[in-house]
């Protein structure tokens, strides 16, 4: 028997709240039937930004309000697009928006799903990190569990890499089981390229085609200073977000990029950033996952559609076969948002959702909390 849901995922880049609909007939078999994105608006996003910096509770709160009416927004476009409607659903599974994430200690989601609930009239899965950090993980990363089952190789091993506003991968020996997956946050994505940009060429919110990098010359000594940071010699498992590699850190990649280089043009500064998300992302790759050239890397993610990104990472990457995710599946901007309806569906099942040695939980955990519709 084949259950409908939507699974609603808005990630660290803040370009929007993602929405797919898919068809789910068992543990390992699911299939998109939809997708579209509500993007934030530089009003939206400027204003998620000055709460996960300074929010007040009462700013905190009133924005937790208004995330739920974004993301039931979205879940009712994509219906139309698909041409369903709400009473086709068995149930909605909303990640929400992260505002803070302090791996192994807390994380907190925003996006009131009392309100996708009531809007919809669908039962919600809501708030997946909180169990497992409850239990001794990270909280994340929650999606190996969907690569574990769906998107992992039969015959050989495989790794897929999500760059969005941060970057993880996931390493399957096998699809279908837990044992041996390694996964874990290997740092930056597209946020510190999106916060340079936002930070030095105004009205501009990212390096659409990465027509800024192209223009620029990076300093790799900068790059090469930034990456003794503590965080890229700890072991998996391990997690980050824009607590670490936020607008902070983006002006200091700038500062340090000027004192190095005086001269340095705005698309040195993006060029450098970008050079930074590349040999991070191959640096945790050939560091932590095992023989990865036995195997293949899979992309998805925001990242992928910057071809400066992806061509540098390729270079980065030499000698390790890296593909794009939509080569082999589906669009890999609608992967996390496909994970989270694949999580949704094990909460109502009463399965695991945690990977314990991705999140470092003690043990699996049946994940979320479920809002009646």
């Amino acid at each position: 028997m084949s259950e409908l849901g939507i699974g609603l995922m808005s990630g660290t880049s803040l370009d929007g709240v993602d929405a797919a609909l898919v068809e789910i007939r068992g543990e390992r078999e699911v299939s998109l039937r939809a997708f579209r994105t509500r993007p934030y608006d530089a009003l939206e996003r400027g204003g998620i930004l000055d709460a996960i910096a300074t929010g007040t509770a009462r700013e905190l709160a009133l924005l937790h309000r208004r995330l739920g009416e974004w993301f039931a927004e979205a879940a009712e476009s994509l219906l139309g697009v698909a041409g369903a409607r709400p009473s086709d659903l068995c149930f909605v599974a909303s990640h929400g928006q992260t505002v803070w994430h302090d791996g192994g200690r807390a994380s907190l989601q925003l996006g009131c799903p009392a309100t996708i609930a009531e809007r919809l009239g669908v039962r919600v899965v809501s708030d997946f990190r909180a169990r497992d950090v409850a239990t001794g993980g990270q909280g994340a990363p929650l999606v190996p569990m969907a690569d574990v089952m769906l998107f992992g190789a039969e015959g050989h091993p495989r790794a897929l890499l999500n760059i969005g506003g941060m970057a993880n991968v996931t390493w399957v020996p096998r699809r279908g089981t837990v044992d041996g997956v390694l996964a874990f946050d290997t740092g930056p994505g597209v946020a510190v390229i999106d916060a340079v940009v936002r930070g030095l060429i105004p009205g501009i919110p990212f390096d659409e085609d990465g027509r800024h990098a192209a223009a620029g010359t990076p300093v790799s000594e900068v790059v090469d200073e930034l990456l003794a940071d503590p965080f890229f010699r700890a072991p998996p498992p391990k997690s980050t977000g824009r607590e670490l590699f936020g607008s902070a850190y983006a002006a200091g990649v700038v500062a340090a990029v000027r004192q190095r280089r005086p001269e340095a043009t705005a698309a040195d500064c993006v060029a450098t950033a970008v050079l930074l998300t590349a040999r991070s992302i191959a640096g945790q790759v050939r560091r932590w996952l095992p023989d990865v050239g036995g195997g293949d890397l899979l992309a998805s993610g925001g990242g992928t559609r910057n071809p400066v990104v992806m061509a540098v990472l390729a270079d980065e990457l030499a000698g390790i076969s890296l593909s794009r995710f939509d080569d082999v599946f589906f669009d890999g901007d609608a992967k996390e948002a496909v994970a989270f309806a694949y999580l949704g569906w094990r909460t109502l099942h009463g399965l695991a959702g945690n990977v314990p040695s991705a999140t470092g939980a003690a043990e699996g955990r049946v994940l979320g909390s479920v809002t009646p519709g």
